[in-house]
């Protein structure tokens, strides 16, 4: 690994006349969106206003082609955290409730690996992801032992917190987690704050008050709607529903920086903003289309100002944001065992060098295996240049439905619509969009909307077979459990590995 720390963390200093006086500590802020987008004016929607992030903006490198590794918030959560992909990880599917997946208890995450370098971890916000034996924070207000809405939402409590954390007398470095419960859908959990809790805390008969949010309004008619989600009257006002929200965050980001610049640490703070998946949409969440693996992703860093307001085209995934922080505290990459003698090794690359110039990434991996526990549909896929090939292993069963999506109103309106045969300004059809085939190929530069599947087509045959390759080594190379599946039955003692199963798949 190489080192872009300019001084060694803990142990660098600076002579000045003739004392030794220690060198300042770098700390890590990672503001996490909860299904958030590209509803900001940093990525060109100029119908939303996000002052707060288009500052971070100005002051980042701007990642265009950043992508999550799963679609799902827990898994996701966890392989941020862990850098490694949810197969690998252990975390298959949520973590609350009757879903309770679980990463594996020898998996070294990043808050285990920050510990042991006497770097402080805190976490304020939506956890979800467990046990708490391998995700163990020195400072944590999340929603096991808090309420998810005032440490996720309500941003005045998010504000106070933070200031707490940055008022400690611990002269340790810092990795600061502020993890948001915005913009996800609430309409299946707190309806009565609406389709995504964009009542909570605006000061109307029983909803709360948040002091220091001023609540943004947005009519349907002023929303942009991405290009797979239906033009509807019920998605739009669906989306001028995520946008006040978006807006409760935006205004969260700002409180936070201020208390991050009051405490005196934004000259030596690297701040990283992301979402964990895609919007919860049509053909978002859930999917590993492009719609439902493609994230924001701003990098703000104290020592790299030459790249800052730029625009990198340089592709980065949420599995390199644990290399990154490792990289940035100048702490060895780590090399365990899960199960067995096997080595785990971090598939994800420190994001840092792209701070100083532009990088040739041009490759993305991703993996899924559940959402909710009942919602069984793997699926693994690659972006490679302008290339996603996606394979489908459950692909003769419908694609599931999750229960918070299901009861939204754009959902509702589009299985109305489709029941009553009327149209449904989509790109799809609901009985394309449940039913895939099992290789899916997409030109996404000539086909945006990844609705041409070149997977048959012969002209395609050799840029099919290049990507496919590829997969199948990050398959191996991450331990992926579901390698030979579905023609084939993983047999580690055996030779070939991969066992047939004559199943005419």
């Amino acid at each position: 690994m190489r080192s872009w720390a300019p001084v060694l963390l803990l142990l660098g200093a600076l002579r000045t006349g003739g004392a030794l006086v220690p060198a300042p500590a770098r700390n890590v802020l990672l503001f996490l969106a909860d299904d958030g987008g590209f509803e900001s004016g940093t990525y060109n929607n100029s119908a939303i206003r996000t002052p707060s992030l288009d500052a971070l903006a100005r002051r980042s490198v701007v990642f265009q082609n950043a992508f999550t590794s799963v679609s799902s918030c827990s898994p996701s959560r966890a392989s941020i955290l862990t850098g490694l992909p949810q197969h690998q990880n252990g975390m298959y599917g949520l973590h609350q409730d009757v879903h309770h997946f679980n990463s594996f208890d020898s998996v070294q995450s990043l808050p285990r690996l920050l510990s042991r370098a006497r770097v402080r971890t805190g976490i304020i916000g939506k956890k979800h992801v467990g046990p708490e034996a391998v995700y163990p924070f020195d400072f944590a207000y999340t929603e096991e032992n808090s309420s998810v809405l005032q440490v996720g939402r309500n941003i005045t409590r998010i504000k106070a917190l933070v200031r707490q954390f940055l008022q400690s007398q611990d002269e340790r470095p810092f990795f600061l987690y502020v993890a948001f419960h915005d913009p996800h859908r609430c309409g299946h959990s707190q309806p009565q704050y609406g389709a995504f809790c964009e009542k909570f805390g605006n000061g109307e008969s029983g909803m709360g008050w948040i002091p220091d949010w001023k609540p943004q309004l947005y009519r349907p008619e002023q929303v942009q709607v991405p290009h797979f989600v239906p033009d509807t009257p019920a998605a739009r006002a669906d989306l001028a529903a995520q946008y006040t929200t978006i807006g409760r965050m935006d205004q969260g980001i700002g409180l936070v920086l201020e208390e991050l610049q009051r405490a005196g640490f934004h000259n030596s703070t690297l701040v990283i903003y992301t979402s964990d998946n895609g919007i919860p949409f049509p053909s978002g969440r859930t999917n590993l289309y492009r719609s439902g693996t493609a994230e924001p992703l701003l990098i703000s860093s104290p020592e790299h100002t030459e790249r800052w307001g730029q625009v990198s085209q340089a592709f980065a995934t949420l599995l390199d944001l644990t290399p990154t922080i490792l990289d940035w505290f100048s702490i060895p990459y780590p090399s365990y065992s899960i199960f067995g003698t096997k080595r785990v090794q971090l598939t994800g690359k420190s994001l840092l060098p792209a701070l100083e110039s532009e990088q040739p990434w041009a490759t993305a991996f991703s993996s899924q295996s559940h959402h909710e526990v009942t919602m069984y549909y793997p699926m693994r896929a690659i972006q490679h240049h302008q290339f996603r090939l996606i394979h489908n292993l459950n692909y003769k069963m419908p694609f599931p439905i999750d229960q918070d999506f299901y009861v939204s109103p754009t959902f509702q309106d589009l299985l109305n619509r489709t029941r009553a045969g009327q149209p449904t300004h989509w790109n799809k059809t609901l009985h394309q969009y449940y039913y895939r085939d099992r290789w899916e190929l997409f030109d996404c530069s000539r086909d945006p909307t990844e609705s041409q599947n070149l997977a048959p087509d012969p002209r395609y045959a050799t840029v099919f077979q290049l990507l496919r390759t590829q997969l199948l080594k990050w398959q191996w190379d991450t331990g992926d459990p579901w390698v030979c599946a579905p023609d084939a039955v993983l047999e580690e003692k055996l030779s070939p590995q991969c066992q047939p199963l004559h199943n005419e798949l």
